[in-house]
């Protein structure tokens, strides 16, 4: 395949079907020693990303601990 003028490439139908490369799908683009990766871009998010640093407050994770059983 080419690179056209402007920079596009085209993913021959076989591939974009086994990987679910439809129309609108994003794909990343990463730089490895052997050349570049295609991936596509995933929405979904890791579940610690979702609740990572939602606790505000000096308590220690012991202290929140005890806190939230009552003792």
């Amino acid at each position: 395949m080419r690179v056209s003028e402007r920079g596009q490439i085209t993913i021959p139908k076989g591939l974009r079907e086994r990987f679910g490369l439809n129309h609108n799908v994003e794909v990343e683009l990463t730089p490895t020693e052997g050349g570049l990766l295609i991936q596509k871009r995933t929405v979904a998010q890791h579940p610690v990303e979702s609740v990572f640093a939602i606790l505000s407050g000096d308590l220690s994770t012991d202290d929140y601990i005890e806190e939230i059983r009552g003792r």
